[in-house]
């Protein structure tokens, strides 16, 4: 390393924390040379140029984020913060994270058809039944429901993170609506257009054709068997924080982008309203949560859904993906006995494990989690986001004790997790490189038979120094992911 490099380096503790392009002792590891030697020979008037050309890109496409801030009268529109020092998994490491990525997808899949059906794993007393039956994302209206190919999650987001000893653990299933897939895609854009040599040169594997195969995933559900399905895609509108990624994904497979009032219930059927007449909708790729699905099935005063659909779902002529009810399977207390799950259901160990979680529902393990509060991380089980947080090591004695009240108010809407060391990876921020906490949200999509991982998924990374909150409605940015092909 050269002392440039070195006195860039110098608040990086690899001795706590796993660094993603640095051995202990601040060796580049061998998959990260090429990166490294691009970046060490690059002038900060060369960086500042790119820097400016990323952001100028950004605002010219609108590759936006909205924050909707506690205290701040109107919704804030800004650039998703995006670092140009990629995140590389050599293909072996991926190739373990791929594997467990599967098992999982298919065993939560295999749960939430049990949980609308037979129940066994509650009969079996593996899971409580309380548990699910008491759930906020647990939807009567589909027990019994026959699901498009027994496809519930077209779509999950698998955050992953890596101890100090650089072992992935998996810190959290997002299988109602998850978001990302924008970012992933335009991240890839801007690098491969800005740092086209380094790119080429390092054999990546290809994401491209994965919109294919969500495309496909989608048309798989089609309940009629057409061979050219009409498939639709349902926002909130404008105004929803994520709406740049719904007209992103819409462009790129070549569906419809609909909100609920393009949409009519006729016949137990749902047809999509179009300068020609009205015209059969097959499949509905829903980024809408389930309380506004269909306000004559759930919440009565939404202006969002499509009022009969769930008729039209029931009656066979309609496929919905995500499937409603599938938040019961991502809520943080269920995520626990997912280890469980795969054992039940696959009779397999689990490839990729949990952070070790405390049920705070338990009296064993409450009474442990109110005396370590300042070690453990808390969350609410049915929020997302980074909201309903607390962060033990770096929380206030008040924090502490207003979480401690409200545990033992209501301890099922809690779990705690111990606080892991998230590796680091070097982001580029005034000129200089300085280490970061990242994660990893996976991309698994299912339809039919057929289950596919996007290679690589979205890095995200805490930008405040120090912090553990990566997600993009608490501040955070997010980088390219390259999987390595060889």
């Amino acid at each position: 390393m050269s002392m440039a490099m070195q006195s860039q380096f110098h608040s990086y503790d690899s001795q706590s924390f796993y660094d993603e392009m640095f051995d202990k002792e601040l060796a580049v590891r061998a998959h990260y040379e090429g990166v490294h030697r691009t970046f060490a020979r690059m002038k900060p008037s060369e960086l500042a140029a790119r820097h400016a050309a990323i952001q100028q890109r950004m605002l010219e496409e609108g590759i936006t984020f909205t924050l909707y801030a506690q205290n701040q009268s109107e919704p804030l529109e800004r650039t998703i913060p995006f670092d140009y020092i990629p995140r590389i998994i050599p293909k072996h490491e991926w190739e373990h994270v791929e594997r467990g990525m599967k098992q999982r997808v298919q065993a939560l899949n295999a749960f939430l058809r049990d949980i609308y059906h037979e129940q066994a794993i509650v009969h079996d007393g593996i899971i409580p039944r309380a548990m699910i039956i008491g759930n906020k994302y647990f939807r009567p209206e589909m027990a019994g429901l026959h699901v498009p190919q027994n496809v519930y999650m077209t779509t999950s987001g698998i955050d992953l993170i890596r101890d100090e000893k650089g072992r992935y653990f998996v810190l959290e299933d997002n299988l109602r609506t998850p978001s990302g897939f924008s970012y992933l895609y335009k991240g890839r854009s801007l690098m491969t257009e800005l740092f086209s040599e380094l790119y080429l040169s390092s054999a990546v594997a290809d994401i491209e054709r994965s919109l294919n195969v969500f495309l496909g995933s989608l048309r798989s559900l089609a309940p009629s068997g057409k061979r050219n399905p009409l498939i639709v895609l349902l926002t909130p509108g404008a105004y929803n924080s994520a709406y740049f990624e719904h007209a992103f994904l819409a462009q790129q497979m070549g569906i419809h982008l609909v909100e609920g009032r393009d949409l009519v219930y006729k016949d137990h059927k749902i047809y999509l309203r179009d300068l020609s007449g009205l015209r059969q909708v097959d499949v509905i790729y829903r980024r809408l949560d389930d309380d506004y699905l269909d306000p004559l099935a759930f919440q009565s005063d939404s202006l969002l859904g499509v009022p009969g659909l769930m008729n039209a779902y029931r009656a066979g002529n309609i496929a919905i993906a995500n499937a409603p009810g599938t938040g019961v399977a991502d809520d943080k207390a269920i995520y626990a006995y997912v280890p469980e799950m795969i054992r039940y259901y696959l009779n397999e160990e689990p490839i990729l494990h949990n952070v070790p979680t405390y049920v705070l529902s338990r009296k064993e393990d409450r009474e442990f989690a109110l005396e370590h509060l300042d070690q453990l991380v808390v969350k609410e089980t049915s929020l997302s986001g980074g909201y309903g947080m607390l962060i033990g090591p770096a929380a206030s004695q008040k924090e502490i004790h207003a979480f401690a009240d409200a545990i033992r108010r209501d301890p099922s809407r809690y779990i705690a997790q111990t606080t892991m060391k998230l590796s680091r990876a070097p982001v580029m921020l005034g000129g200089t490189m300085q280490p970061r906490h990242i994660d990893l949200r996976v991309f698994v999509l299912m339809g039919g038979a057929q289950m596919h991982v996007i290679p690589g998924g979205l890095t995200r990374v805490a930008l405040q120094e120090g912090s553990l909150v990566v997600n993009s409605s608490q501040g955070g940015g997010v980088k390219d992911t390259w999987v390595l092909s060889r």
